[in-house]
């Protein structure tokens, strides 16, 4: 008699979903991992670029800080992306006539909140979390 089997058994069925789970397990933090670090990018070329329009602020008002403000009217946007997405960090900006300190903070609530805080000032000095360097590439400072 020759009958025709189609279809998956319950074992091998089984089998293949505790093979999905298993890789899944191991992917997803790995990709939240990224996520965050990609976010953290983010945050550091924002900076660079508030960095840049504090200098132009700089040159046009008398070679002082003093005056120069983020978010709408100021020389950058005060949230990070700066595209408009939904906000990972928030920057802030402390002046004096001639320093400056940018001050990114993870927003709480999202993937980024318990990362750390980032800083850049006026002479390029960059931390995160009290260290004096910024991550780059997947190792850290």
């Amino acid at each position: 008699m020759n009958r025709k089997w189609s279809g998956f058994s319950l074992v091998e069925l089984m089998v293949a979903l505790a093979i999905v789970a298993i890789i899944a397990a191991i992917a997803y933090p790995s990709y939240q991992n990224q996520v965050t670090r990609t976010r953290r990018a983010d945050a550091m070329g924002a900076m660079m670029q508030a960095a840049q329009a504090l200098e132009r602020y700089k040159s046009a008002n008398n070679f002082r800080y003093t005056g120069a403000t983020l978010g709408a009217g100021g020389v950058f946007t005060n949230q990070i992306p700066v595209d408009g997405g939904a906000p990972q960090y928030t920057l802030t900006l402390a002046v004096t006539p001639t320093t400056y300190l940018l001050t990114a903070t993870p927003v709480p609530g999202t993937t980024q909140d318990g990362d750390g805080v980032l800083t850049l000032d006026q002479s390029g000095n960059r931390t995160w979390n009290g260290k004096n360097c910024w991550p780059t590439s997947s190792s850290d400072c």
